[in-house]
């Protein structure tokens, strides 16, 4: 089985971990897990006119490296192996293409990630992704 984590450093998303982590002792293999991190891209345009690409992307992975730093550190404490990726784009829309691209069998993702605000005016990242995906979606609070 593999399993696609979405990761931003929230308590939700360590949730997500924390879960799969619990559920492999009913599992008769360990699963292929993949954390997903992904960074919104920065604004286009004149903002290349002021800082080079190259800034900006170890920015994009810094950042990514920052928020995936717990659910690694909860995997590598139970020994179970996984990949990670840093991706650039709309949360739900990078999730679902991402889950497609691995051929993940089901996509595990707290309820509850960063930015309240975000969740009031553009709606919950975990809602859309479950609107979305053709994968099946656990939701953890």
């Amino acid at each position: 089985m593999k399993i696609l984590i979405p990761v931003d450093g929230s308590a939700g998303s360590n949730s997500a971990v924390e879960h799969v982590i619990a559920s492999l002792a009913g599992l008769k293999e360990a699963p292929q897990v993949c954390l997903l991190n992904v960074q919104w891209k920065l604004a286009s345009g004149n903002v290349k006119l002021f800082i080079n690409q190259d800034t900006i992307n170890d920015y994009y992975r810094e950042q990514g490296m920052s928020a995936l730093a717990e659910a690694r550190a909860r995997l590598d404490a139970v020994g179970l192996a996984y990949s990670y990726h840093i991706s650039i784009g709309t949360p739900a829309e990078a999730i679902v293409q991402y889950a497609q691209e691995q051929a993940v069998d089901q996509i595990v993702m707290g309820t509850h990630g960063q930015g309240t605000l975000s969740h009031v005016l553009l709606g919950s990242v975990a809602s859309k992704v479950a609107h979305l995906a053709k994968t099946p979606v656990l939701l953890v609070k």
